[in-house]
């Protein structure tokens, strides 16, 4: 590895599988210091002790603005410091037009969007003290088009991408680069109702729903083939270093095509 992340100190959310997990093995491999939140702590402790000391596991529900918090002050107890913060942390929300809830809207509300927002409120503090920083949220496709996600899904992802520009703006004088990434087609978890679900599942269950899913995925791109978690670990790898010094308020979106042109509905062709 090249460590372009050498000396830097990240808070990833939501580091326990897929986009999060594939996301702390790079930047540890890329020489970054990382504190990775979760909410099972056996597998957050496993994760940690593999990769060593410069991984530390901080159980947390990053839907309040104290777990936000408190994940945050723990990195700058660990490691002294925060560099770089990904927002990751995500999951699937209920509700569409004609049977939303006052309980679905909170719930989309508190974990795909407010872990943005405070994390951004939180770690920004520390980066101006320190002269500059990054901040990255995970948005969809579903931010950019109908029909890529469910109605609230849908709604706060956008939101998610407007408000990175929004902080850009506003944080760019104090040398804080603030952007967002929306994948789309890429093979996590998530599709089978999240991590904790797959592994209550039989392991070949998964295999051949994982399976099932990534060639359905691989339709509804141009490039004909699904994405992988690490494919946006790579975005973010990017966005985080010094690569990326003069990218700020831009959405990167990694979907193989999907966005421009990718069908929708899964048929084959």
């Amino acid at each position: 590895m090249s460590e372009r992340l050498s000396g830097k100190v990240v808070l990833i959310t939501g580091g326990t599988s897929g986009i999060g997990r594939a996301s702390v093995e790079l930047f540890v491999a890329e020489g970054a210091r990382v504190v990775f939140t979760g909410r099972n702590p056996e597998r957050g402790a496993a994760i940690a002790r593999a990769l060593g000391a410069n991984a530390h596991f901080f159980c947390a529900d990053v839907t309040s603005e104290t777990g936000v918090k408190a994940s945050i002050d723990e990195v700058v107890k660990t490691f002294g410091t925060i560099d770089v913060l990904f927002n990751n942390a995500g999951g699937a929300t209920e509700g569409e037009v004609d049977t939303v809830t006052p309980s679905n809207l909170e719930h989309a509300t508190n974990l795909l969007l407010g872990s943005v927002l405070f994390g951004i409120k939180h770690s920004a503090p520390i980066m101006k003290a320190n002269g500059g920083g990054v901040i990255i949220s995970n948005a969809s496709v579903a931010a950019h088009r109908g029909h890529m996600g469910g109605y609230l899904y849908s709604i706060a992802k956008a939101s998610v991408v407007h408000a990175s520009c929004m902080a850009a703006i506003q944080l760019g004088v104090h040398k804080i680069r603030v952007n967002s990434i929306s994948p789309g087609a890429i093979a996590t978890p998530i599709f089978l109702g999240g991590s904790d679900v797959a592994d209550r599942m039989d392991a070949a269950k998964v295999e051949v729903k994982m399976s099932k899913l990534t060639a359905n995925l691989a339709k509804a791109t141009p490039l004909r083939a699904a994405g992988e978690p690490r494919d946006i670990a790579y975005g973010a790898l990017y966005l985080a270093s010094d690569d990326a010094r003069f990218v700020t308020g831009h959405d990167l979106v990694i979907d193989g095509g999907m966005t421009a042109g990718g069908r929708t509905n899964y048929e084959d062709p």
